[in-house]
């Protein structure tokens, strides 16, 4: 009998802990409010709207579902995005944040970096170190589930974001928060390695779906450790193995231009126009010169594209 009268009691407790919440929810806004993941949201959109990216699709799905249902990971998330331009690293990392917290990069727990627009001046190291030092505190203090994403790496001054190193592993303590519930997006091209993969596939007549994360993960960490022109370049980050997955974004053949092409005229309500997709499939630069396998610049100049043929 006592047994029925705890369990009846924590029940109305928990009911009453959820009401609260709700309630206060609804007159202020706080991580905790906002924070809403949608996994299989998030899988979904991965499969429906990511062309040619198999690596991608089953890396980070599985990677954010398993790190989400770990109510005490033992470090944060740390994923590096690398692929040539247009073949979908900012769309997922957009994903990301709208299914864990709705707005996207709206939201005041999502903070992306530019290094163009951040960290302009090559000479500001040293400051630039602290602003993003106290960035990345202040913003775990107020969420620890925070989400930070680093675009254009090669950009990045070298030296800088090794800041972050101590954020990124086991053992550094953020005062009043836990730190290691955040997730951190690192985005560059590196696509050298993975492209020269993808072609040495092709030219062999194999699929680009036969082609695993082991076969890129380990060359696109040294080629980004010994790149001079890249924000990892000699960095602890890589040094340290506090890099989770290393994501390839494999390049676009037409096929997936034209599933692109198909995408941006139903969502413009045209449905319809095969003409256009493949006159704008035929318009796109591809590469090598003689066997034209992959797109220049994969789905980004589509929309441009599309203007010119409608």
């Amino acid at each position: 009998m006592l047994s029925i009268r705890t369990l009846l009691f924590l029940s109305i407790v928990n009911s009453a802990r959820c009401v609260l919440k709700e309630i206060y929810c609804t007159i202020s806004d706080s991580c905790a409010c906002d924070f809403k993941p949608d996994i299989r949201g998030l899988e979904w959109d991965l499969y429906k709207n990511l062309y040619g990216q198999h690596l991608v699709q089953d890396i980070v799905s599985e990677e954010v579902a398993k790190f989400l249902k770990n109510k005490n990971p033992a470090s944060p998330l740390v994923l590096s995005f690398h692929g040539s331009s247009g073949t979908g690293k900012t769309m997922v990392s957009t994903m990301l944040g709208r299914y864990l917290y709705g707005a996207a990069m709206d939201s005041p727990y999502v903070h992306q970096f530019v290094p163009t627009l951040h960290f302009p001046m090559r000479d500001k190291l040293k400051e630039y170190r602290i602003e993003l030092k106290d960035w990345v505190e202040e913003s775990l203090t107020e969420c620890a589930r925070s989400v930070f994403i680093f675009d254009e790496m090669e950009k990045m001054p070298p030296g800088l974001i090794d800041i972050l190193a101590p954020y990124l592993g086991p053992d550094h303590v953020v005062f009043q928060t836990n730190y290691r519930k955040a997730i951190y997006i690192f985005i560059s091209t590196g696509e050298e390695v993975i492209n020269k993969l993808a072609m040495e596939y092709r030219k062999a007549g194999r699929e680009r779906e036969e082609i695993k994360l082991v076969d890129l993960e380990e060359a696109i960490s040294r080629s980004l450790y010994n790149s001079t022109t890249s924000g990892f370049y000699h960095s602890n980050i890589i040094m340290e193995k506090l890099i989770k997955r290393y994501v390839p974004f494999l390049p676009l053949s037409r096929r997936h231009v034209e599933r692109c092409v198909h995408r941006e005229l139903c969502q413009r309500g045209w449905c319809g126009r095969n003409d256009v997709v493949e006159a704008v499939g035929g318009d796109m630069l591809y590469t090598p010169a003689e066997g034209q396998y992959f797109s220049s610049t994969g789905c980004k100049a589509i929309p441009a594209k599309i203007n010119l043929f409608l």
